[in-house]
């Protein structure tokens, strides 16, 4: 049997493992164990519950004000024992967490094999995002297989002297991920916090949490909602990041506005139904730029540079910073001009066809037969 060890640390991470956790426990020959480092403690129970995803270990590192250098210094102590317990086959992490990071540092110590999922991803800007971007870099540099989610992604490693027999290129899972839930029905706590918001008007969803957009590029995004919403033909729905540095200056800003609905952060079934329901995204996340060109939503990016940038050559996405003017050119053009509404929301995907995760898994049951 082989011995499988999933790591996850955050709810962005947890929902792209999940589907890699699924098809790892319906495997033959597979012994499939999960362990969270519980980088963010609540978000990431919501999607384990949703999931279905029981860990094996549990090191709930998270701890209040916590920095980077706190959570990989946590998580490198915590994940020996588990490592040592387990003796792992491989161990599997996701994209470009504190979390990622430090887990494969500790498995390389351990001399236990890493598998990136979502490998190769750039921005080469170590600035931005940060610290994910120098986080993801390394990962992949101490891996030992690379799960590229793109042609680009798999480029961009060959680029750094990566080893081509090591990268394959697999679609992202978070495609598989949102078509398992965008299946499933809305459970009646979902409708409540759904059903208040105006039918008639045109939703603009926004998520802004990134820390190169905290203190001044957060304003400028506030003003620029401020702006918008004076509109009387949309309606601006806001799940606040629980994060002081957002969630203090978003609800002093924005709250009491009648057209600017700020709720509490939702789980993903509740989001990734809020996604499918909105007229366009106004974001500075990087899973959002994946999801939503699979639901036909129009991604305004509110970043000077993304690690995606298939989604803004597809047509599904376009940077406009964190700049008000920018910010509220590129929402009125999509509110009212249906011919470039239409052209981003048409554009195809490129970010995969569901199928990412028994792509990976094949992967890994091959490697124990050579």
């Amino acid at each position: 049997m082989m011995k499988i060890l999933s790591v996850i640390g955050t709810r962005p991470e947890a929902v792209k493992m999940a589907p890699v956790v699924a098809a790892l426990a319906g495997s033959p020959g597979v012994q499939a164990h999960v362990l969270v480092t519980a980088q963010h403690r609540q978000l990431l129970d919501q999607v384990l519950r949703l999931f279905d995803i029981t860990p094996d270990y549990d090191l709930d590192v998270m701890s209040a004000d916590q920095a980077p250098a706190d959570v990989f210094a946590q998580v490198l102590e915590h994940i020996r024992p588990a490592l040592a317990d387990l003796q792992p086959d491989w161990m599997l992490v996701q994209g470009d967490t504190t979390t990622v990071l430090a887990a494969t540092l500790a498995a390389a110590y351990a001399r236990v094999p890493v598998g990136h999922v979502e490998a190769g991803l750039r921005t080469y800007d170590r600035t931005n995002p940060f610290p994910e971007e120098l986080n993801r870099a390394l990962t992949d540099h101490a891996a030992s297989l690379h799960f590229a989610p793109t042609e680009n992604a798999r480029s961009a490693l060959m680029r750094e002297g990566i080893s081509e027999e090591s990268v394959y290129v697999t679609g992202n899972t978070v495609i598989d991920a949102l078509q398992v839930i965008t299946a499933r029905r809305l459970p009646q706590s979902s409708t409540d916090i759904l059903g208040p918001l105006p039918e008639k008007k045109r939703l603009i969803l926004v998520t802004a949490h990134r820390r190169e957009n905290f203190g001044a590029p957060l304003e400028r995004i506030i003003a620029a909602l401020l702006e918008l919403a004076h509109r009387d033909d949309a309606h601006i729905v806001y799940p606040v990041h629980p994060n002081p540095s957002v969630n203090g200056p978003i609800r002093k800003a924005l709250g009491g506005n009648a057209n600017i609905s700020l709720l509490p952060p939702l789980d993903y079934l509740t989001f990734a139904h809020l996604m499918k329901r909105a007229h366009l995204i106004l974001t500075d996340s990087g899973g959002i730029q994946e999801e939503a060109p699979g639901l036909g939503v129009p991604v305004l990016v509110m970043r000077a540079v993304t690690e995606r940038p298939e989604a803004i050559d597809a047509g599904t996405a376009a940077l406009v910073g964190a700049e008000t003017r920018k910010i509220v050119v590129a929402t009125t053009r999509l509110l009212e001009d249906e011919d470039a509404h239409q052209e981003m929301a048409q554009a195809v995907n490129p970010f995969g066809d569901g199928r990412a995760a028994q792509r990976i898994v094949g992967i890994l049951l091959r490697q124990s037969q050579d």
